[in-house]
């Protein structure tokens, strides 16, 4: 019969805090699904949550297998909608550098008084000829 060498047996301490680790952050994606989901209704939202916090491993594996797809197509929604508002975001925050823009930057300099009526036509013609 062979014994074990290590400090601890073949189903240790690490091995339970792993899983409770992983079944921590299972919960908390489903639940964190379940109030981001724009199709369900409040008394949808409330039941899942109950049944989730009631019945806990039953609740999260019947809500994977009943609209664990979903999830996924929600979470790419979710990052695309991201990505389209961070790149709004840089567009607007970096200004339309088009020519239109930077004519009527011009006019409003040139009717500030910031810039004489021959500064103004040269800079006009610079744009234009960009």
């Amino acid at each position: 019969m062979r014994r074990w060498t290590t400090s601890y047996p073949p189903h240790s301490v690490r091995d339970r805090r792993f899983l409770w680790i992983l079944w921590f952050v299972l919960l908390f994606r489903v639940i964190g699904d379940i109030f981001r989901d724009d199709g369900l209704n409040g008394w949808g939202k409330a039941g899942w949550c109950a049944f989730v916090v009631i019945l806990p491993f039953l609740g999260i594996f019947v809500y994977l297998i009943a609209r664990g797809r979903g999830m996924g197509e929600r979470e790419a929604r979710r990052i695309q909608k991201g990505q389209a508002d961070m790149e709004a975001y840089i567009r607007e925050t970096a200004g339309a550098s088009g020519k239109a823009d930077e004519l009527a930057k011009l006019a409003e300099l040139k009717n500030g008084g910031h810039l004489t009526p021959q500064e103004f036509e040269q800079a006009k013609a610079k744009v234009l000829a960009d």
